[in-house]
């Protein structure tokens, strides 16, 4: 894979990295998987169409759809080795960290075919397993009970739902997780699939491909703004609180979460389809103060920096109102983002070069060394 740098500018913007036929960012609404419009897949598909249409390559038929979904029901349960972990680990760990370990305690446990043979029910195995993997450390060690992986739910929204609750989800609420997996699932060359791509290249393992971008959706510039975007409309119990708060944030230069990315020019197209489900939910739920302080933050925002909201800003508030923690709103971009990642494994094993772009060398030249008693 040859990087060919279309312009000087920091953080690898603007770097042609390679060639993809899973995503495009920026033609017709802004974002396509395999072809398909965001915006016809966020109306009318549901996760598991997506998730199939990725790591597959097509959309599904009913038929294959079924299929499909009984093999990530089955692949829901969690070995008794990995419920060990994952009592052991402590209950202030960071919950993406349980992923991570999840993640690559599953690759020991379950290890994928050197010539990667598997690599589909593998993919298949990581999608059904993840919610299992938060919500069993996370019942164990708020309720002190163990999951119980069987489900009347046939989805993965609907089951995240569900056991995260103990209750039956309403359509409404598993229609909004449909969308907001399906916003989520993939968006091209970003840092964490471009980690995945990385591992995938040296010939790794599925699951040091995906524990890799999982450390890497971590940090805070890239999954974990959702989080932080929760905690900022958190901070104001009413839009005049919030008009004054973010008035002074911008004076003190404080950095706002949740606005502005580095592809997108003038609108994040997710933001367009999932601020809609924001605003319903919150009707569902009859809070009638989060999302007209997340409007003025956004208005502010704009007016002030000519800087829009993207999908994190009104996820944050999305998965609030159906009840979901803060700290789980990034495991629940790897439910979904685990669809792209693969999909990227696999397409990057398909036609391998090992990634290892060169550095500018800023550092200083020709330094004699100096002997440690002279120094």
């Amino acid at each position: 894979m040859e990087a060919k740098e279309t312009k000087k500018t920091g953080g690898l913007a603007g770097v042609v990295a390679g060639r993809s036929a899973i995503c495009t960012v920026g033609t017709g609404h802004g974002l396509n998987y395999r072809g398909y419009d965001i915006y016809d897949l966020a109306k009318n598909a549901t996760f598991e169409e997506v998730s199939y249409l990725l790591t597959k390559g097509v959309l599904p038929t009913q038929s294959e759809l079924e299929t499909y979904k009984q093999e990530l029901i089955k692949a829901r349960a969690l070995p008794d080795a990995l419920k060990v972990v994952l009592r052991t680990l402590p209950r202030n760990a960071h919950p993406m960290d349980i992923m991570r370990t999840g993640c690559s305690t599953l690759g020991c446990l379950e290890p994928e075919a050197d010539n990667f043979s598997d690599q589909a029910s593998k993919i298949t195995r990581l999608m059904g397993i993840f919610p299992s993997i938060l919500l069993y450390w996370h019942h164990y060690h708020v309720n002190g009970k163990e999951l119980d992986t069987t489900s009347s739910q046939d989805t993965i929204g609907g089951y995240f739902l569900e056991k995260l609750h103990n209750k039956q989800p309403s359509e409404l609420w598993i229609k909004a997780m449909h969308v907001s997996l399906i916003l989520y699932a993939e968006h091209e060359f970003n840092a964490s699939t471009f980690a995945a791509r990385i591992g995938a290249s040296t010939l790794s393992d599925i699951y040091s491909a995906i524990t890799a971008a999982i450390g890497v959706l971590r940090g805070p510039l890239h999954g974990g703004a959702n989080e932080a975007a929760m905690e900022l409309i958190s901070e104001y119990k009413s839009v005049h609180e919030a008009t004054r708060g973010i008035y002074e944030k911008l004076e003190n230069k404080a950095k706002i979460m949740g606005f502005g990315h580095r592809v997108y020019v003038s609108n994040d197209p997710r933001n367009i389809v999932i601020k809609e489900w924001s605003r319903k939910l919150a009707d569902d739920v009859g809070n009638t103060n989060i999302f007209p302080i997340s409007e003025v933050i956004e208005k502010i925002m704009w007016d002030e920096k000519k800087l829009f909201p993207n999908l994190d800003f009104y996820s944050a508030s999305t998965y609030h109102f159906m009840g979901i923690p803060t700290a789980y709103f990034t495991p629940i971009f790897v439910m979904s983002r685990t669809a792209g990642w693969a999909a990227h494994v696999v397409e990057q094993r398909g036609d391998n070069k090992l990634i290892r772009p060169n550095s500018e060398y800023i550092g200083p030249e020709n330094r004699a060394y100096v002997d440690i008693k002279n120094r």
